[in-house]
């Protein structure tokens, strides 16, 4: 397991170009990288990015995935079409990076409807969409499923039904899983077969949001646990622009992390 940063810690502070800067300065050496808009997936914007990063390793990458994601499912041809031409571009953008996932986040829950799902339908297309990507990369991508509270995965039991029909992998998100209303470990134990990334943010007794170590989640169980079942994925500190004021502190959670991840490596 190693401990490192999303690129999306630093959206609104910092523009995306900027972004290994501050990732050198803070002596951070794996990431996951926020690309934040459609110009952001082009060619020449990812070719810069590729110079900025000099020994940074990208794990991951994730779009702003509500841009075309939900899109990738729609029934008609012309609009998913469309949208599967984005994704294309970000796969193209994933190769030039190096990154070995995805983050993916897929259909998302507009209406306040009750959704029925036909698991084996959307199985079937995220397959696709793991394959596509796998074949644009030359297999050094993988697709890589997020839990978040507005989507279609924002309870394990979504996750549980799907991995029948799809090879994809995983990212466990620890703020999106408590905003959905879940504790962490129901989506651990349905994920972590899969599981490749882990986002980290950290909440008070209150729900309010923080940097990982100024709240009062238990890193040091969730650790002992993923290693003990043979994680050695990225775990990745994600908050909100919100959670903090200087980048320092940044710095001072990447650290905390670390020692968590220490004291759970010798439990």
């Amino acid at each position: 397991m190693e401990i490192g940063l999303s690129t999306a810690s630093l959206f609104s502070k910092v523009k995306t170009e900027a972004a290994f800067e501050i990732l050198n300065k803070l002596d951070i050496s794996v990431c996951e990288v926020f690309l934040s808009t459609l110009s952001e997936y082009k060619d020449d914007f990812v070719d810069s990015l590729v110079q900025a990063k000099g020994n940074i390793r990208v794990h991951s990458t994730h779009a702003l995935t509500n841009q075309f994601e939900p899109e990738l499912f729609n029934p008609q041809e012309r609009t998913r079409k469309d949208c599967e031409e984005i994704f294309l571009q970000v796969a193209k953008a994933d190769k030039k990076l190096g990154a070995s996932y995805y983050t993916f986040h897929g259909p998302g829950k507009f209406k306040r409807l009750p959704y029925i799902h036909n698991y084996e339908k959307l199985g079937t297309r995220v397959q696709e969409l793991y394959e596509t990507l796998l074949r644009v990369t030359e297999g050094k991508t993988q697709l890589s499923y997020e839990n978040v509270h507005w989507t279609y995965f924002n309870e394990p039991d979504y996750f549980r039904n799907l991995k029948k029909y799809t090879e994809v992998k995983t990212c466990l998100d620890i703020k999106q899983a408590y905003l959905s209303g879940y504790d962490v470990y129901e989506y651990v134990d349905v994920m972590v077969d899969r599981l490749v990334t882990l986002h980290l943010c950290d909440y008070d007794e209150n729900g309010k949001l923080a940097i990982p170590g100024k709240g009062t989640f238990d890193f040091v169980k969730l650790f002992k646990m993923l290693l003990d079942k043979g994680f050695s994925g990225a775990a990745l500190i994600e908050v909100y622009a919100n959670n903090y004021d200087t980048f320092n502190e940044l710095r001072w959670s990447f650290d905390y992390l670390n020692e968590c991840l220490y004291k759970a490596k010798n439990l």
